[in-house]
């Protein structure tokens, strides 16, 4: 697989027909698979029409990513003022993203094999767009609370679906695509982060209409999934195609016996808190140390941009590498030394310290390739996926709630930070193990 990989910039590219997919299941009479049951019709015209929708898909949708978790960072404070949340509350506010991709992101391999991957990432969307929407007008914090989990359920779903529609349709350019998607999901993080104050004083300065807005991304993403949703509900070839491909795959990996598996989901859940509290803290660390409000976002910004440009480079060199260990510990040395920043000097060194943040982030992507290289096959990448971000999720909820406590406890900054950069230790220990040379597959079999 690591020769595959290696080699994946001298592919040509083109929509993996199930006979010439490794480890795919096998399909009847002119269809390609998507997974497990979403099929495209076959012929090389189509199949090339269809490759490019979806890689526009790909990235529209990872655009929406977080801008859901960025847009309310960035307005935090107003959102608290006008909903009258206390700091528990809003600690409560930004853990309700990892609760909802722990809860609902299990449920997508199911609902890929029944819909078809591109129907459920299509209905994702638009879960994205309907709660971004309803989220502000909903009246009080638990509507706003309501409105932000049926968007963060379209993300969930998402989240689990990408890496495995990725290793579908591109199984020998996984770390070129995955760098694409990465690069994607942090573009939109950066730009909410970044725009969401100046579109909301364009817009009179209501904090209600700075993040509705941003519905409307959500569902121009829903497009370029719509063609394949069609195709899979109708009477054609491709769908005569689904009933064999769900028979004939593989069976399922037990994948709690995988120590990969284990060590993945706890690295996942350990840089996930660390996103999550990034997201939803830091441009308030920087408000709370002087800096104006808008240069706090501005920050935040920053600290999301740097994704853009490393989710593309780091999953194709992780891919060419025996062992991901040494970007692992490269990463989190970037984390421990932002922190130090940010507790020291949050205002003098900002912009540094949002750097050196952005770097550290950038395990998100790495976690993703690694979810794309410890499994065989598309049904062993589903699980996997499923299962690293589910229980990874889960791990991070308590963190962002924690950090509102003990900043509304203590007053200050200082143990908040700390918990972090503590975080960060086993984070690089767990990212070591999860990045050894092997897969789910060969260690739930022994």
């Amino acid at each position: 697989m690591m020769g595959r990989m290696a080699s994946e910039e001298t592919r040509t590219t083109k929509a993996p027909n199930v006979r010439d997919t490794p480890h795919a299941p096998g399909s009847r009479g002119s269809a390609t698979s998507d997974f497990q049951g979403a099929a495209v019709p076959a012929g090389d015209a189509t199949r090339a029409w269809a490759t490019r929708l979806v890689v526009v898909g790909i990235v529209l949708s990872a655009l929406n990513l977080r801008p859901a978790i960025t847009s309310l960072g960035a307005l935090l404070e107003e959102v608290r003022d006008g909903l009258g949340m206390s700091g528990g509350v809003a600690g409560l506010l930004t853990s309700v993203p990892p609760l909802c991709f722990a809860v609902f992101g299990g449920m997508a391999p199911r609902l890929a094999r029944r819909f078809g991957a591109g129907a459920v990432v299509c209905a994702g969307m638009a879960a994205i767009a309907a709660g971004l929407l309803i989220r502000p007008y909903a009246g009080g914090a638990p509507g706003f609370l309501a409105g932000s989990a049926l968007a963060l359920m379209g993300i969930a779903v998402s989240n689990v679906l990408m890496p495995v529609i990725v290793k579908r349709w591109f199984p020998d350019r996984v770390g070129s695509m995955t760098g694409l998607y990465s690069m994607a999901l942090a573009l939109g993080t950066a730009s909410a982060a970044a725009v969401t104050v100046p579109i909301t004083e364009a817009l009179g300065g209501s904090w209600r209409s700075g993040l509705a807005v941003w519905a409307v991304l959500a569902a121009t993403a829903m497009l370029p999934w719509i063609p394949l949703v069609r195709d899979r509900s109708t009477g054609s070839p491709a769908s005569a195609a689904a009933e064999p491909a769900r028979e004939e795959a593989p069976a399922a990996v037990r994948i709690t016996r995988s120590r990969t598996a284990w060590a993945l989901a706890v690295f996942f859940g350990l840089q996930a808190t660390a996103a999550y509290i990034t997201m939803g803290w830091m441009a308030q660390i920087f408000r709370d140390a002087g800096v104006p409000a808008s240069t706090a976002g501005l920050l935040l910004a920053v600290t999301m941009v740097m994704g853009v440009p490393l989710a593309f480079v780091i999953p194709r060199v992780a891919t060419r590498l025996p062992h991901q260990g040494p970007i692992v510990l490269v990463l989190g040395v970037c984390g421990l030394a932002g922190y130090a920043g940010l507790y020291f000097a949050p205002a003098g060194g900002a912009w540094a310290w949002a750097v050196l943040l952005g770097v550290a982030n950038c395990a998100f992507p790495l976690a993703l390739t690694m979810v794309g290289m410890r499994a065989r096959t598309g049904a062993g990448v589903a699980q996997l996926s499923a299962f690293a971000q589910s229980a990874g999720y889960l791990i991070s909820i308590p963190g962002p709630l924690l950090v509102g406590v003990l900043y509304q406890g203590s007053g200050g900054w200082g143990l908040p930070i700390a918990l972090m950069a503590a975080l960060m230790v086993p984070q690089m220990v767990v990212g070591v193990l999860a990045g050894r040379n092997r897969t789910v597959e060969d260690e739930a079999a022994r």
